[in-house]
């Protein structure tokens, strides 16, 4: 489905412009699966972009290769300005600490062996010029703005920790260096729906407390429509649809992102339920079908969408959409 082009992409000054991004993995000799493959985003100062989609769909190979671990396959990554994918050794060790990661499982990204305070202080003693005192007063400020009391915390180790205590370590980590982008990989699929909301409020206070620029990675819409300014959809390495929450929501153009919408779950045994069931299972991302890559699951597929790659284009409203055949 989806398509390649750049239509969607603003002007200079974004925190982050990614061009053209392909993500490859190679299985055996003569197999490749291709996890990412041709796109584009850019992110400006202050906003968060959510990338949305269904399991295997690309959102964390693209999360992991603007951060370039690994690099990607193909494209370029411009962070603050500096193309990152250029840089090799030193010089791209040097910008690692402006883009820092929230991991989907906060337990397992915590080293066991080490306590609270040395795992928030690990980065600091790498990059600061701050003595131990200081370095101390820094963790403190960490974790008390997590919500966490340091003279609690400080001495235990992760594995004494709940879940949503452990994202909020893992929170506090990710903010040591300052960074100016914070890409959240699914930060609360693995916490209690009642620990979810807290960590999101927390990361948006986070956010503006800090001044923050964000990438969050969902297959949850119902949470990234509370966070997000823009929200990007993939499906199989391809971008669907880009739009703002509230259009997204109420005039998806996307028969992909109709059929996401629709299966949100609505507290209300009254209303209607309007679900778009999508048909068959997604293909392997091995080998992707030709044109469209949704065309084999689209109820509005034809000849055309099977011999042509849609390409994004705009919509009305900030909206642009990869698809031949858009829904009104």
């Amino acid at each position: 489905m989806a398509g390649t082009g750049n239509a969607h992409l603003r002007g200079e000054g974004m925190v982050l412009r990614a061009n053209d991004i392909n993500v490859e993995f190679k299985i055996g000799d003569k197999k490749v699966v291709k996890a990412v493959s041709g796109v584009s985003i850019d992110i400006a100062k202050g906003e968060t972009l959510a990338v949305v989609g269904e399991s295997g769909c690309g959102k964390s190979s693209l999360g992991k290769a603007l951060l370039q671990l690994p690099k990607p396959t193909s494209g370029s990554v411009i962070l603050n300005g500096v193309n990152i994918t250029a840089l090799h050794g030193e010089k791209l060790r040097a910008v690692r600490p402006q883009m820092q990661m929230i991991f989907q499982d906060p337990i397992s990204s915590l080293d066991p062996r080490m306590t609270v305070r040395r795992i928030i202080e690990q980065p600091l003693k790498v990059w600061s010029d701050l003595d131990e005192q200081g370095r101390a007063s820094r963790v403190d400020e960490l974790l008390d703005s997590v919500g966490l009391d340091p003279a609690v915390v400080g001495s235990r180790r992760p594995y004494e920790f709940s879940g949503g205590q452990c994202q909020r370590i893992s929170i506090a980590r990710a903010l040591a260096l300052n960074p100016s982008m914070l890409i959240c990989d699914e930060p609360v699929s693995a916490l209690d729906v009642s620990v979810q909301a807290q960590i999101l409020n927390l990361l948006q206070d986070m956010k503006d407390k800090f001044e923050l620029t964000m990438m969050f990675i969902s297959h949850d819409l119902g949470v990234v429509k509370t966070v997000s300014d823009r929200v990007m959809v993939m499906y199989l390495g391809k971008i669907c649809e880009i739009a703002s929450p509230d259009t997204l929501y109420k005039t998806p153009r996307h028969h992909y992102t109709h059929a996401l919408v629709g299966s949100v779950p609505v507290a209300d045994p009254t209303k209607k339920s309007l679900r778009s069931v999508i048909q068959g299972e997604p293909p392997s991302p091995m080998n992707p079908p030709s044109g469209c890559r949704f065309r084999t699951r689209c109820p509005a597929a034809t000849d055309l969408c099977a011999t042509e790659e849609p390409q994004l284009r705009e919509m009305g409203g900030g909206n642009y959409v990869a698809c031949h055949h858009p829904r009104a």
